[in-house]
């Protein structure tokens, strides 16, 4: 069984990676399936579970007592529920047979099934190209404002990786393969990535 993860920094373009990567080995892709999925499964609605899905759930802990204490405890409770279900959907999926699983430490939830796990990365400035050049046309942000959003997705993500490992997020020796995209087109990268694939699983 093929199960492929892609973990990446905001920006460096590993969900397209992972998506150009599914399709040329024919195999599923899930990314914002897995927020559409746990969102019909309990009647919520899409963009809160994709705002809670890679957070660290300790920000909705209560820090007051009273009226406040009683509202942060509901929506920590909502916060772990959507953690716990989106975890239970990705072994799902994951044992449903060969995939690409981006983000939502999915390495360390399906660690037991032997996953390829894939790191990408980018420079400061090829990042800021990429988020440039995607940007909706109602967006408009700074430089300064884009780097900042990198900053902080960044870090939610580190940040929710240790609530599950004492493995740090983005550290080399944690995953199989490191991507650097830098000024690189990712379609480009598919084919080494898929021969890379191949051989990691034993198919020539």
């Amino acid at each position: 069984m093929r199960i492929i993860t892609i973990s990446r920094e905001f920006g460096s373009g590993g969900r397209e990676l992972g998506k150009r990567l599914a399709e040329t080995l024919g195999i599923p892709c899930y990314d914002h399936e897995i927020i559409d999925m746990v969102a019909n499964r309990y009647g919520l609605d899409k963009n809160y579970v994709s705002h809670v899905s890679e957070k660290d759930i300790r920000v909705f802990y209560p820090s007051t007592i009273g009226h406040r204490l009683m509202t942060n405890s509901s929506v920590l409770q909502q916060s772990v529920k959507i953690a716990a279900a989106q975890h239970e959907m990705i072994r799902q999926l994951a044992l449903q047979g060969d995939c690409v699983i981006v983000g939502r430490c999915a390495d360390v939830l399906c660690r037991d099934m032997h996953p390829l796990n894939i790191f990408v990365y980018a420079d400061r400035l090829s990042k800021l190209q990429r988020c440039e050049t995607r940007a909706d046309e109602s967006e408009h942000f700074s430089e300064k404002e884009i780097f900042r959003k990198m900053k902080q997705i960044d870090k939610e993500r580190a940040a929710y990786r240790e609530l599950f490992t004492e493995e740090k997020w983005g550290k080399k020796e944690f995953y199989h393969l490191c991507i650097n995209t830098s000024g690189k087109e990712i379609k480009t990268l598919i084919p080494a990535v898929a021969a890379y694939v191949n051989i990691w699983f034993g198919q020539d």
